[in-house]
């Protein structure tokens, strides 16, 4: 079943309750943040690998945050309802699925962006790296 709501991601058991791991959050924010300064240049050959890094940043700094709360998600529809359903941000939960449609497209389908969606999708990213960072300030 595909999971609709943050109850159907523990009811299905895509979220599993932990302990809080803050050592695991900090690595995975610290390799999110070391990704994405690696991106110098976004070119119309590289753009949807940097997309595909800068999604993957996104999931690693969602992930420490879920690890710092306690949970272990195991699917990105669960990270996102994570972000729409327990961390109350509706507004940044629409950006990331279509960031995730995106993403999956390119990943399995083999469909990559044109140049101009890919700096959109990129400019997307950066928008929701923007204001998770914010979030973990905020914790």
């Amino acid at each position: 079943m595909k999971e609709k709501s943050w109850n159907d991601c523990i009811e299905n058991q895509s979220v599993k309750k932990t302990t809080s791991d803050y050592e695991r959050a900090k690595s995975l924010i610290e390799t999110a943040e070391d990704r994405i300064g690696l991106v110098k240049e976004i070119t119309e050959k590289n753009c949807n690998f940097v997309f595909e890094d800068y999604y993957t940043s996104i999931v690693e700094i969602l992930q420490a945050i879920a690890f710092r709360e306690g949970y272990n998600i195991l699917n990105h529809i669960c990270i996102g309802y994570f972000l729409k359903d327990k961390l109350g941000r509706e507004d940044l939960f629409i950006l990331f699925d279509d960031l995730r449609y995106k993403r999956n497209s390119l990943t399995y389908y083999g469909k990559r962006m044109d140049f101009e969606t890919c700096k959109e999708a990129i400019e997307k990213c950066n928008i929701l790296i923007k204001e998770i960072r914010k979030m973990i300030k905020n914790a």
